[in-house]
């Protein structure tokens, strides 16, 4: 007589459905992701695979969505809701980016200690000090991009969020980033522009390439190569 099977608790069915997509996104932490991501957010990242989204896309999605839940835990107590309302965007910004003067003198100015030693201990922290500007800029992007694949439209765009993380970055010290020796200049821009100077459409790709790299103050090939249209967002200048 077969015995009957045991019935899995919702962190252990969460495993299995990773374990089927393991062979697309490779996945180390696969008991951890269990614990943190939701019943939906495993079902978003098998649609994703099932769409035949990139294996990097994959990675840096699955990284950002696993480091957004874990902070969503850490600081509210509960899986992140979606849509993220603007107060918790704004949560994520002033918790993220911060002045080092202003929390030497105000310990609760910036990321709570309880919020920071949270994910410090989950491996999620290692560095002191605000986030770079870029990396919470990637994560919010990502968010954004998530909550518009779950259906809903987010606060991401609100002027409330962009003046904040506008203020917010200049704050952040920044430290001098290393530069490449043959930096792509404007006039080496031009040199690219024009070997890809005519109306066809692997042209007008090639050209919004370079340009959108060299307008966003240079970025790596496999960032530039990782883009979607849906991370991307019209804005007015300012």
């Amino acid at each position: 007589m077969a015995k009957p099977k045991k019935s899995l608790t919702a962190v252990e069915r969460r495993a299995e459905e990773l374990d089927t997509i393991a062979a697309v996104l490779p996945i180390e932490r696969r008991d951890e992701l269990a614990e943190l991501l939701t019943d939906q957010d495993v079902e978003t990242l098998r649609h994703l695979v099932n769409q035949g989204m990139g294996d990097n896309t994959l990675r840096a999605l699955t990284s950002d969505l696993t480091y957004l839940e874990a902070w969503g835990l850490a600081a509210t107590g509960h899986s992140l809701p979606w849509p993220a309302p603007e107060a918790l965007l704004l949560k994520f910004v002033a918790h993220h980016l911060w002045d080092p003067e202003k929390r030497a003198a105000d310990p609760e100015h910036g990321m709570p200690g309880d919020v920071d030693e949270n994910l410090r201990s989950q491996g999620f922290l290692k560095s002191a000090g605000p986030h770079a500007p870029a990396t919470v800029r990637r994560r919010l992007a990502n968010w954004s991009t998530l909550t518009r694949w779950r259906g809903f439209d987010g606060a991401f765009a609100s002027p409330s969020v962009k003046s904040a993380i506008r203020l917010a970055v200049r704050a952040v010290p920044r430290t001098r980033g290393r530069k490449s020796a043959k930096a792509v200049t404007g006039d080496v821009l031009a040199k690219l522009l024009a070997t890809c100077a005519t109306d066809s459409l692997r042209d007008l790709r090639d050209r919004a390439m370079l340009m959108v790299a060299f307008a966003s103050g240079g970025r790596r090939r496999s960032e530039i190569a990782g883009l979607r249209r849906e991370q991307l967002t019209v804005e007015l200048p300012t």
